[in-house]
């Protein structure tokens, strides 16, 4: 019975996300060789075993079990992140993590994450079997359903600098824009809720209380590095000339004098694209970034192959924040969108990234794994 099912597995999928983990490896190996931090390829490898035994489990459980418990588990990640105020500990300047102890930090705003992707698959699930067109009363439950975790998140500041965790709030706003589109939200709903996004933003902008002050520098910033180099231009910069001096080629492993050099903040994390850049150019780059377009293909298949429209509420879901992950993080390193924070999928350090990215692809080979039950 376990043979039949793995049959269905994935492994086209899979083969692809551990390529892009051993390029992880290599390359947090190559970004920290000069530093205090050297040594956390391995952590990374152990993060990732404990993934892949994550993702064997979740295949294995029918993801509308998973449904089922949603609105529960929706639930104790609120309290996580209430807990995350009490009990948190601050790691890199940010109380955002619980301390489970032996050096390890459990960081609960990316397993919510995970929770709300099922929750708003089961929502819309409902919403699409019943037949009924999306009401405005439903886009406000599911507003409302995203949006309070995402203010928790947000409440979540280094407590020295009332720093929000913008980065990770924004993470949850593809699930929400998936979540209605493919639920069925009308061209006029979209028009208008896209219209007062713009008035809202507008103002705020112009008034200037929807940013704070550090947050106007970073936008600064990335529309002009060079108006504060050395504080809030300083990462851009640095990251430009990281990736502008990798050349076609690269300069090799160990060699990017950028990386090496510490004028490249945090390598191993947000500007690990920019470290592999200088390392191994373009082509290089071009290698990853083909390696995520296999897999976000993938995810796409699977999800229209999928037995029902919760199935593929859930795969798309994960699809949309992995996209959108990838597009801002990668966007930050070469100048075309701010500094948010927001790792890189499958390549930035970091144990709690790399577990929740793991879980999702278990979900993901889950509904593959039934597509032709009903």
């Amino acid at each position: 019975m376990m043979r039949t099912r793995f049959r269905d597995f994935d492994w086209m999928l899979l083969s692809f996300v551990l390529v892009l983990s051993v390029v992880s490896v290599l390359e947090i190996r190559s970004a920290t060789a000069m530093t205090k931090f050297h040594g956390f390829q391995q952590k990374q490898m152990v993060f990732l075993a404990v993934g892949l035994v994550g993702m064997f489990g979740f295949s294995l459980i029918d993801y509308h079990r998973l449904l089922e418990i949603g609105y529960w588990a929706y639930g104790v990640s609120l309290v996580s992140l209430v807990a995350v105020r009490v009990v948190g500990t601050k790691v890199l300047g940010a109380r955002r993590w619980i301390n489970l102890g032996g050096g390890v930090h459990f960081q609960p705003s990316e397993w919510v994450r995970l929770v709300l992707i099922l929750v708003a698959a089961r929502f819309f699930w409902e919403i699409v079997e019943s037949g009924r067109e999306l009401s405005w009363k439903d886009i406000g439950k599911a507003f409302l359903l995203i949006g309070v975790p995402m203010v928790m998140v947000l409440k979540q500041p280094d407590l020295g600098t009332s720093q929000p965790d913008l980065g990770t709030s924004l993470t949850y706003l593809p699930v929400l824009v998936v979540g209605l589109y493919l639920g069925g939200i009308r061209w006029k709903q979209a028009g208008i809720l896209i219209l007062a996004a713009l008035v809202v933003g507008g103002i705020g902008l112009s008034t200037g209380k929807l940013l704070k002050p550090y947050q106007r520098a970073r936008l600064t910033a990335f529309m002009n590095p060079d108006s504060d180099p050395q504080t809030s231009g300083y990462q851009i910069r640095q990251s430009l000339i990281a990736v502008g001096s990798g050349g076609l080629w690269g300069k090799g492993t160990n060699k990017g004098t950028q990386t090496q050099g510490d004028f490249l903040p945090i390598p191993y994390t947000d500007f690990i694209f920019a470290a592999f850049c200088e390392e191994h150019g373009f082509l290089g780059a071009l290698g990853v970034l083909l390696l995520y377009f296999l897999i976000l293909v993938r995810m796409i298949q699977n999800a229209q192959t999928a037995a029902d429209p919760a199935g593929s509420l859930i795969v798309m879901g994960i699809m949309g924040v992995l996209l959108f992950q990838i597009a801002v993080n990668i966007g930050m390193c070469v100048g075309l969108m701010p500094v948010t924070g927001i790792p890189l999928p499958l390549m930035s350090y970091g144990g709690s990234s790399v577990i929740y990215m793991f879980l999702a692809l278990g979900i993901v080979m889950n509904v593959r794994m039934r597509r032709f039950v009903n």
